[in-house]
């Protein structure tokens, strides 16, 4: 079997692929930080219903990937492939305990990297030190995989990540900071600004509350999908919004593929990018109708590059695979 592993915003999320199809298990995070490195490999191997000895190869992500511009063997990186752990996002330590409990284990693991601005990707987008982290790059592996060369695929849940692909490479993304606000996650605007120079919170708790949900009455996903489902006029204006930007988003990548050669198919993945409502009117902005990946396309895209690694490939996405079996 070949394993993804999704460092996902809320959940460790794992997809395992071999002869019979796909199998699919997550743990949430906050499980994850009270578990031991064995107590993780039991887990989440039972919950793919596979004996250690029967991995072939895993594909890992980690936090930002930035460390790295290649896919490496996941035991000679250093740092576990990242500059920094400070930064943007939500830490509660599963990432790490999950990366060492493969590390310290006899899985065979390559890391996948982030975009950033050493990346092979097109140097115009290189102004930004982070375009995107690793997960993504398993999205939109996974679209890939559905034999598409050109495409952009939106990741829409709490925060929004925007990746675009010409001729099978990747040409570059839109990070979460940058441009479109997720359900939580946003850029800081003005005011934010203003406060984080003021001392009332960090930028990064700033970032942690710059989605939609903080210009709306509801304190959850859950509350803003009820209200929406009972017709209130603020949860509709969210799901707007989410929509709006994130067809803003993809349209800004699109300028870059078609200076590249190639319009690209739209894909969306993330909670939000499979809800309905999202997909209709992103589709309605953007006069087409995008396909959906769902939530476990990171997992299952990851899963995929292992496999097309054991298989012997030494690019992915036009990343270099440094890794011998």
């Amino acid at each position: 079997m070949f394993i993804g592993v999704d460092h996902g915003t809320n959940a460790m999320r794992f997809a395992g692929i071999d002869k019979d199809g796909v199998r699919t298990f997550e743990l949430p995070r906050s499980e994850v930080a009270t578990m031991s490195g064995e107590e993780i490999l039991g887990s989440f191997t039972s919950g793919l219903g596979v004996d250690i000895s029967d991995i072939e190869l895993a594909a890992v992500t980690y936090s930002m990937g930035d460390g790295i511009t290649a896919i490496e063997d996941l035991r000679n990186v250093k740092s576990r492939g990242v500059v920094s752990i400070e930064g943007v996002g939500k830490k509660t330590g599963a990432g790490t305990l999950v990366f060492d409990a493969i590390k310290d284990s006899v899985i065979p693991a390559v890391l996948i990297p982030g975009i950033h601005s050493k990346s092979n990707t097109d140097p115009r987008l290189n102004v930004f030190s982070h375009s995107t982290s690793p997960e993504k790059i398993g999205i939109a592996y996974n679209a890939r995989c559905k034999g598409v060369d050109n495409l952009v695929v939106s990741d829409i849940s709490s925060n929004t990540v925007t990746v675009g692909v010409c001729g099978g490479k990747l040409t570059g993304a839109i990070d979460a900071c940058i441009f479109a606000p997720g359900t939580q996650h946003g850029p800081l605007d003005l005011e934010a600004i203003r406060d984080v120079d003021a001392g009332k919170y960090s930028a990064n708790e700033a970032f942690m509350n710059a989605g939609v949900l903080s210009r709306s009455p509801y304190s959850s996903v859950n509350e803003l999908l009820k209200a929406l489902d009972d017709g209130e006029d603020e949860a509709v204006l969210a799901m707007e919004r989410i929509s709006l930007f994130a067809a803003m988003e993809i349209a800004a990548m699109q300028v870059l593929m078609e200076d590249l050669g190639s319009h690209g198919k739209v894909f969306l993945a993330g909670s939000m990018g499979e809800h309905e409502f999202v997909v209709e009117r992103i589709g309605k902005h953007l006069s087409v109708m995008p396909e959906v990946l769902g939530k476990w396309s990171a997992a299952i895209g990851c899963a995929e590059i292992a496999r097309d690694i054991a298989g012997g490939a030494n690019h992915i996405l036009g990343l270099e695979v440094h890794f011998e079996s």
